[in-house]
């Protein structure tokens, strides 16, 4: 096979799903050759994982439909080749890489393709292990894929498709579920592993700084069916593309566009390290920090939830979650409780929800002994949404769910019928209100969740990864919405991985890191922190080196006043 010849092709190719009234996809023509490395980005629906679904075979052997155009794989057409046939040229990793795992143990999980293809046992030993050292797996070759982290996950998974010497690996959504400092290593992987292998990459993600962290080819980029761009990185973030279609340019972007810098392809936009900014460039970030420089002037508040010296430790293991916690969260503040995966994040919540019962330690609601008060009785105070929307969902029908709780307290009818509604239309949910949960997507099911506590607008709400799944258009609706009821005066704590989310929302930042808090300061001090962004794998913010590439000596000041200033005079007047 030549340097040239395309290892995909799609040419005019359209979709429509056999339970849906319209196509998914609109004469999709692009193409893929071996050794390039391509983004596809867009908002939720805009069709890139139907997309990816043809490209690994999925549609037409599990998912069914109407295709029309072409797709070309290796220049046979896709609708007359086997999945087995395509596996040996695809190799796909998931988003759920839990969802992929085959075997027992590491070893047996790199070793399935080998054993599927028959290759002689001492061969694929060595196969399993070449793979194993590459990826920094020989450690955990005989754990179960269960026992691992979230990063090991995903490079077992990325180890069982290199395995097989495939010709394009297909990356679905790889950030999801990781901390920002894993996200980091998988985007780096991805890189190495391209590079290693000479194999075409395409990576399906919507968090475009986070991909852009190491350089990709080309980035196509959809919207409601259409490739809306096709084009290189520096093209596209010069354009109005991005945020016509709703997807979030990267952070350090917005802050030139604010100090009135002209981005475009010349400036090299798409990377931090690249940026060729002029010295009237950096002369108007300078005059954009002193202009907008504000004091601190935030008011005491009264505390709500006091914890202290809080510590738990589950009945199956020997080393405790939580040691000797103690903050104070305040009435009507909007917090993250940021950290790496297993810190005790979500832990702490299940604890002061009494989902799970401390070992020792106290904590004080409002004044009051919590401790001492039932799981139903703290839910009248608390609401908690959980990660994984799966485990809270038990009705049928989307309205039914979300008007539960109000139907538990006995509301009148017209009243739940009001109050739903309007949470529903709040979370883009309004028009599936008469739907199956079933139907919905992992990411649609996050909001039905969400959904189903804001309607019952409780004294402090606590939201494990709320935007996980969403699109920066219903990212912006579901944050925005939660910003009014802190308005209202409802606390807010987000348990977040999305550093983005922190800097823009939350005033205050509460690190965990095994177990403990290891910091309680600004979201500002936090990222520009780099020994507590180190422990608690987060990833300094793009603005903090943006700063540096200015001259700007004070970038935590930097960071605190582009926030300050974005909302002030931006989300204020959105």
């Amino acid at each position: 096979m030549t340097q040239t010849q395309p290892i995909i092709e799609f040419k005019e190719l359209g979709f429509q799903y056999r339970a849906q009234a319209s196509p998914t996809l609109y004469n999709i023509s692009f193409t893929v050759r071996k050794g390039e490395k391509l983004l596809i980005a867009g908002p939720s629906g805009c069709g890139k994982s139907t997309i990816a679904n043809l490209i690994n075979g999925l549609i037409p052997f599990s998912y069914k439909g109407e295709i029309t155009g072409s797709l070309l794989i290796n220049g046979k057409e896709s609708r007359d080749m086997s999945l087995f046939d395509i596996s040996h040229t695809i190799g796909t990793v998931l988003q759920d890489s839990d969802a992929q795992f085959v075997g027992m143990t590491v070893a047996e999980d790199l070793a399935f393709a080998l054993e599927n293809d028959c290759i002689p046992q001492d061969e694929m030993k060595e196969s399993v292990l070449k793979v194993a050292d590459i990826l920094n797996l020989r450690a955990v070759l005989r754990h179960a894929p269960s026992e691992l982290s979230g990063g090991q996950k995903q490079r077992v998974s990325v180890g069982g498709v290199m395995a097989s010497d495939v010709d394009l690996f297909l990356f679905d959504e790889p950030l999801a579920n990781l901390d920002p400092k894993t996200g980091k290593q998988a985007i780096e992987l991805i890189d190495d592993l391209q590079k290693r292998t000479g194999a075409a990459v395409i990576i399906i993600e919507h968090r475009l700084e986070d991909v852009l962290h190491r350089p990709v080819d080309r980035v196509i980029l959809m919207n409601e069916g259409h490739i809306v761009a096709d084009t290189t990185p520096d093209e596209l973030l010069s354009s109005e593309n991005l945020s016509d279609c709703g997807v979030r340019e990267p952070l350090y972007l917005t802050c030139l566009k604010y100090a009135g810098v002209n981005v475009n392809a010349s400036i090299h936009p798409s990377s931090l390290d690249g940026l060729a900014l002029s010295d009237d460039d950096k002369q108007k970030v300078h005059e954009f920090f002193i202009k907008n420089r504000k004091e601190s002037n935030s008011a005491p508040q009264n505390a709500l939830l006091d914890v202290k010296d809080l510590s738990f430790t589950y009945e199956k293991t020997e080393k405790q979650t939580l040691r000797n916690i103690s903050v104070s969260i305040k009435k009507g503040e909007m917090l993250a409780i940021v950290g790496t995966n297993g810190a005790g994040k979500s832990t702490f919540s299940k604890v002061i929800c009494g989902m799970e019962k401390e070992d020792f330690g106290e904590i004080i609601f409002d004044g009051k002994d919590f401790i001492t008060l039932s799981i139903k009785e703290r839910a009248e105070h608390v609401g908690y949404v959980m990660q994984n929307p799966n485990q809270m969902i038990s009705q049928v029908m989307i309205f039914d769910e979300v008007a539960m709780g109000l139907r538990l307290r006995g509301v009148p009818d017209d009243e739940v019928k009001e109050r739903v509604e309007k949470s529903l239309k709040i979370c883009g949910l309004y028009k599936m209100r008469n739907w199956p949960i079933s139907a919905l997507s992992y990411g649609q099911k996050k909001r039905v969740t969400i959904c189903s506590i804001l309607v019952l607008e409780p004294e402090v709400m606590i939201l494990d990864e709320p935007t996980a799944g969403q699109d920066y258009r219903n990212y912006t609706r579901i944050m925005e919405f939660l910003k009014s009821l802190n308005e209202r005066g409802i606390t807010i704590i987000m348990i977040t991985h999305d550093m983005h989310l922190m800097l823009e929302y939350a005033n205050r930042s509460i690190v965990f890191s095994d177990g403990m808090i290891i910091a309680d300061k600004s979201c500002a001090e936090v990222l520009t922190n780099k020994e507590i962004v180190d422990r608690a794998s987060l990833k300094e913010t793009s603005l903090y080196h943006l700063a540096g590439i200015c001259d700007i000596e004070d970038g935590t000041g930097f960071v605190q006043n582009f926030i300050d200033y974005e909302r002030e005079n931006v989300r204020k007047h959105e």
